[in-house]
């Protein structure tokens, strides 16, 4: 029996709804949240962040549209979920987390499963990871106000940006933004929910004082 009803919500992409089938969500969210795992909805992790709803996951893996040799940069790595499914699609996934104990957290939790494709990067994902640029694609997990020129500039040639875009607590919407050469052209997908992006100065980054749980 699937676990996601993905077709039924649209996705088409046959590897995706493969990966989203071969990933154990329930490892990557808190023991008390378990029994939700599969719902299609997104669930709290910690420190003020969320794990996507398996749909959002699917939708944005989807458009990104991800080959089995690509190296994919994600900005957002939270619980490590979104790398774990970009990892069983590509060759190389580089994930940044701006949380230390998050990062630190989703870095063990991979391992642990065994993806060895994947690095955890703890830093500003506002400025991308310039040292493995470019990418053939970027996917962010979280929403910044404008869509950063710095991950813009790190696509390689016929890449995609998916990331959401808009102010915390308003009305925000999913884009995609393809690099032709030296054309970048975007378009607005849906509207979206997700937590803020958050940089190294904002008074959001209280994270250090936090007692959490570990999971």
């Amino acid at each position: 029996m699937s676990k996601f009803d993905l077709d039924l919500k649209g996705i088409r992409d046959k590897r995706v709804i493969a990966a989203m089938e071969r990933v154990p969500r329930h490892l990557f969210v808190p023991e008390p949240y378990m029994p939700q795992a599969y719902e299609d909805h997104p669930l709290p992790i910690g420190y003020g962040q969320t794990i996507s709803q398996p749909y959002i996951v699917a939708a944005m893996t989807e458009l990104l549209q991800p080959e089995p040799a690509d190296k994919i940069l994600e900005v957002g790595a939270g619980s490590g979920y979104q790398a774990a499914i970009l990892a069983e699609l590509v060759a190389r996934v580089y994930t940044i987390e701006i949380i230390p104990a998050l990062a630190q957290q989703a870095r063990e939790r991979l391992a642990r499963l065994g993806y060895t494709n994947v690095e955890v990067i703890e830093g500003d994902g506002y400025l991308g990871y310039p040292d493995q640029a470019p990418y053939d694609g970027i996917i962010v997990t979280c929403a910044p106000d404008h869509i950063p020129p710095p991950l813009v500039e790190q696509l390689a040639d016929g890449a995609r940006l998916v990331i959401p875009v808009g102010p915390a607590g308003y009305h925000q919407d999913l884009w995609v933004v393809e690099r032709r050469g030296t054309e970048v052209r975007s378009r607005k997908v849906m509207g979206v929910a997700f937590v803020p992006l958050v940089r190294r100065h904002s008074p959001q980054v209280a994270y250090e004082d936090e007692e959490e749980e570990v999971f």
